[in-house]
């Protein structure tokens, strides 16, 4: 196995010659070049060829139907071209996977006819094409129903034409995936599909479809996301699909449905994620959806609902990424129960007729980054408790009717990027400061009340004048009067002020003799003084050392006024740990969380470099999962229960979070490790040592690129060995992803108990695929003993509900260590998935787990 080498040239032929040869794995390189033909000729014995993911060009040789013992083909995201050879119907394939190439031809029906083994076929993103010129679907499906054991199959972005044929029910019982989006077909669902009685995924979207057996669709009873959207459907959509009780993604958008939104859909109480936008719905909101309480993707935008938003809707509390009911006809009130939204990101109501004011209490959505309330007709000020949203990142209340001051509290916004309070009554002077800085009048347009300061140069509005009070004899007779008094006074004032002056000016010169020049403390730190250090820490004393890195050391030390702290030295000698310093203090500085390190001060002198950050009691995690004996062996145990772990996974995951998407400056670690974790009294998580993080201005979304801010620390490491995500292998920008590899990697330790550098995992196999590859089988040799035996002394009940959340890490860690960095979740999604657990595991049982992660969607309890 070669993979993920940062292999260049291309296959040699002489592999020809290792006859005995069963699995050729090279993926993940840089191979070029075309496949030879004599690289088939005496390959008997292989059974897995991977070559997935380089830059492979050519035909697929005929030869590679010699290989007769060949079980599984993966040579996805290459450049090959032309048609599959026929000879591979004469293997006995059970996985096919060349999607994302530049084959071509119609649809391979002869070879999957004699693939009766065949359990995944990936076809996608290439040049295909139907028969009878791309308009005849039925041969392939008919061909594909010889496949018995199917269980995937993904044929998206090729521009298929055709109808579904009613043969695409004889796919067998066991297919739970089928992906026909991005395509042509047209025509309708057939309702023999609902013979697919297994089915979890279907996902038809971007086609040309038109129509919809609901009744039977009704049967697919595991059926847990079903996308259908960019089709032309039309009419009511159909009450039947309340029958499908296991849905938790259902996206019917861009569409012509109408007619009012079924009651009904509240029956499907699993339901994470609802798309009923770009229709033509009318009629109320039902108040039924206020049953789907785990939705936290929410959007009936762009129809035309009329009537309130029922409360019960506007309090559905799992709303967590966003809502959007914009561009229809609601009125009424905005609800107050929007306000219990703490967890929603983006809420777009505009382009309605809601009237009254926005109510104080929308404080309480602290995750809000987007609001869009414009194009409404909503009265009275603009509330002062708006400065509390400090992610906040886009506020729109535009084409409104609102009046009064701007409030002031707006420019304590770090974060806030785009503000639009145009074609409104505001009145008085545009406050100054933050966001007001930068601007223009584009921001303010139509408001012909509002003035501002000298200062505001970007806005073309008019100067707020001065009172003219002048006009009274007796006001002028008294203005003279203070005048004259205030200047008598203000002579004292200065004779007297020089003379106290130069006495602190010569007070400060002596003692300026006397003392060193401090060095410029970080701000708003209080100072201290290497002395103080010293001090506290007896002369950095090798008893008083609690740690130590490639970038200095860690101290115990004692403040003269009781506080226990820890002092981080820095190796100065080295230009990395300067850099690292410098990071360190620019992260630490701007964020501030539960579940991140704090810095309480830092010194800083030509020679001498410390950051003071407060004393762990309990140490790091790794000195947990691995604890050392009297004889400097690793101890066979840990001291941490399963639910130390999980709360600890949360914790982590809870920073991370706010590190990626909420901090005012986003921040990716780099460095994650369990050495890096450190737990204070009450054996909480937080995350430490930002020494290589990257600070970041995101353009483009969640995974794009890191933009360095501040001083460049791009020469130094990505991480450390066994944490480092393989993307930063072939040279891949820094991204927030790379910490959610590092992350699943901690994950898997805490309850494999494994390190990812363990003598196990030297040579190509890592911790996580180890993982994997015995996960299903459940083996005891899998999971740390320690909790093997502590689950064994639990009652029943509790010991079904460990293994239930030991599974259910395994799978995270699983799912963020995943090879491709798009694959992997956020930290926001993890961190919610290990909420939910952690309440599981809690004795919340009707908890599920149908979170963006994909990760289970049964509901974990008994019934």
């Amino acid at each position: 196995m070669l993979e993920r080498n940062n292999l260049h040239g291309s296959i040699p032929s002489s592999f020809a010659l290792l006859s005995e040869l069963e699995l050729l794995q090279i993926f993940q390189n840089n191979i070029s070049g075309k496949l030879s033909p004599v690289l088939f000729s005496n390959c008997s014995s292989l059974q897995n060829i991977d070559l997935s993911e380089n830059f492979l060009t050519g035909t697929i040789p005929e030869d590679i139907g010699n290989c007769s013992r060949l079980w599984n083909l993966y040579l996805y995201n290459n450049n090959f071209t032309g048609q599959l050879p026929l000879s591979l119907a004469n293997l006995e394939l059970s996985e096919l996977d060349v999607e994302n190439n530049c084959l071509s031809g119609v649809l391979p029906s002869e070879i999957v006819r004699n693939l009766p083994e065949l359990e995944y076929l990936h076809l996608s993103y290439n040049n295909m094409e139907s028969h009878d010129d791309n308009t005849n679907l039925v041969p392939f499906f008919n061909a594909l129903g010889n496949c018995t054991h199917l269980k995937e199959v993904e044929l998206f972005g090729i521009g298929l034409g055709g109808k579904l044929p009613s043969s695409i029910g004889q796919l067998g019982v066991n297919l739970t995936a089928l992906s026909l989006q991005e395509n042509k077909i047209f025509g309708s669902i057939p309702l023999e599909l609902a013979n697919l009685s297994k089915l979890v995924n279907l996902n038809l979207a971007f086609n040309l479809l038109s129509g919809i057996e609901a009744e039977e669709m009704g049967r697919l009873s595991r059926l847990e996301q079903l996308l259908v959207s960019h089709n032309v459907f039309t009419g009511a959509i159909p009450s039947k699909l309340s029958k499908l009780a296991h849905l938790g993604l259902l996206d019917l958008s861009h569409n012509r449905f109408s007619g009012e939104i079924p009651a009904s859909l509240g029956n499907l109480v699993r339901l994470t994620s609802l798309f009923l936008n770009n229709n033509l719905l009318s009629g109320a909101i039902p108040s039924t959806l206020g049953n789907c309480t785990n939705i936290y993707k929410l959007d009936l935008s762009h129809n035309r609902l009329t009537g309130n938003i029922p409360p019960v809707v506007a309090s559905m509390r799992e709303i967590r990424i966003f809502i959007n009911l914009s561009h229809n006809h609601l009125e009424g009130p905005l609800p107050i129960e929007l306000s219990m939204l703490q967890n929603v990101q983006e809420m777009d109501l505009s382009s309605n007729k809601f009237t009254g004011s926005i109510f104080p209490q929308i404080s309480s959505c602290i995750a809000l980054m987007k609001i869009n309330f414009s194009n409404n007709s909503l009265e009275g000020s603009l509330p002062e408790s708006l400065g509390k949203l400090r992610y906040l990142e886009s506020f729109d209340v535009s084409q409104n009717h609102l009046s009064g001051t701007i409030p002031k509290s707006i420019n304590n916004i770090q974060s806030l990027a785009f503000l639009n309070l145009s074609y409104n009554n505001f009145e008085g002077m545009i406050p100054t400061g933050g966001i007001f800085d930068t601007v223009t009048t584009l921001s303010f347009l139509e408001n012909p009340r509002l003035c501002r300061n000298i200062s505001g140069k970007l806005i073309d509005i008019p100067i707020c004048s001065r009172n003219k009070l002048f006009h009274s004899i007796v006001f002028l007779i008294i203005f003279i009067l203070v005048i004259f008094i205030s200047v008598f006074l203000s002579t004292i004032c200065c004779v007297i002020g020089i003379r106290r002056i130069r006495a602190i000016i010569h007070t400060r010169t002596t003692e300026t003799v006397r003392q060193p020049t401090p060095v410029e403390p970080i701000h708003n730190f209080p100072r201290i003084t290497y002395k103080e250090l010293s001090d506290a820490t007896a002369g950095f004393d090798g008893q008083r050392l609690v740690g130590s890195g490639s970038y200095g050391r860690v101290y115990r030390g004692v403040l003269p006024d009781g506080t226990t702290i820890a002092v981080k030295v820095l190796h100065v000698q080295s230009g990395n740990s300067t850099k690292s310093f410098s990071r360190e203090c620019q992260v630490l500085k701007r964020i501030r969380h539960r579940n991140l390190i704090r810095i309480i001060t830092a010194c800083s002198l030509p020679d001498f470099k410390a950051l003071v950050l407060p004393y762990m009691a309990n140490g790091s995690l790794d000195s947990h999962l691995y604890p050392q004996l009297d004889t400097g062996l690793v101890s066979s145990s840990s001291d941490l229960s399963l639910p130390q772990r999980l709360n600890i996974c949360s914790d982590i995951a809870e920073g991370m979070a706010y590190l990626h998407h909420h901090s005012p400056v986003r921040v990716i670690h780099c460095d994650l490790k369990p050495s890096n974790i450190l737990l204070n009294d009450e054996m909480t998580a937080l995350v430490s040592d930002f020494g290589i993080a990257k600070l970041v201005m995101t353009a483009g979304g969640e995974n794009s690129g890191a933009v360095e801010t501040g001083n460049s620390t791009v020469n130094m490491l990505h991480g450390s060995v066994g944490y480092i995500a393989p993307e930063y292998g072939f040279g891949s920008t820094t991204t927030t992803k790379g910490d959610v590899y590092s992350f699943g990697i901690i994950v898997l330790e805490m309850v494999t108990r494994r390190r990812p550098t363990d003598d196990m995992f030297v040579g190509g196999l890592s911790l996580h695929k180890w993982v994997k590859s015995h996960f299903h089988e459940r083996m005891e040799g899998v999971i740390d003993t320690s909790l093997v035996r502590a689950s064994r002394d639990q009652a029943p009940e509790v010991k079904k509900m460990w293994e239930v959340a030991i599974g259910e890490l395994i799978e995270l860690g699983i799912l963020c260590t995943q090879d491709s960095p798009s694959t992997r979740p956020t930290m926001l999604d993890a961190a919610d998935d290990l909420d939910r657990l952690k309440r599981y595991l809690g004795g919340d049982t009707t908890v599920t787990f149908t979170s963006s992660l994909g990760i289970s969607s049964s509901t974990l309890s008994d019934d």
